[in-house]
């Protein structure tokens, strides 16, 4: 994705009290046929750990009668501006990984995007959509790396209220 007339149009966005957008929704094509049957949260970023993750809950995809995969992507908070102009193009190029392994497994999705600490809104939106649970990467982090530096699957795991799987 390169250029901005091929990025996909948010089916949906979310906005504050101050009309700030804080949030976007892409959905795949097709798009996800129930997206409210059996949903699962699948936490996404660039890397190869949350690759890793959206593979294995692909995986679960099979061994389950019913269930839509919702992608989640958090940017940090940006300004107004940056977020009418960048907030989509940052998303998609993020997980562009996950979302091309989905498509290629003929998987349909939704991805949400949100602005804001990525533990907190991995849970809020995981809440919102009624999720059966989160599936989530792990950085690999032994117990002091993620005690000094944090860890966004640690933070969820010990927050949710939801089951949480992570996929090391």
């Amino acid at each position: 994705m390169t250029n901005d007339a091929k990025l996909p149009l948010p089916s949906g966005c979310e906005r504050d009290a101050e009309g700030r957008l804080v949030g976007l929704v892409f959905d795949s094509e097709p798009p996800l046929a129930a997206p409210e049957s059996n949903p699962w949260l699948v936490a996404v970023d660039s890397s190869d750990n949350a690759l890793r993750a959206v593979a294995h809950a692909a995986g679960q995809v099979g061994a389950m009668n019913a269930m839509a995969l919702h992608l989640v992507h958090v940017q940090p908070w940006l300004a107004k501006e940056a977020a009418e102009a960048e907030l989509a193009h940052r998303a998609l190029g993020a997980t562009a990984r996950a979302r091309d392994l989905l498509d290629a497994k003929g998987l349909p999705w939704r991805l949400h995007v949100a602005l804001g600490d990525p533990a907190e809104r991995i849970i809020h939106r995981a809440v919102r959509i009624s999720a059966s649970g989160i599936v989530i990467g792990s950085r690999g982090l032994n117990v002091v790396e993620s005690l000094l530096f944090g860890s966004v699957a640690y933070k969820v795991m010990h927050l949710s209220p939801l089951p949480v799987m992570v996929v090391p």
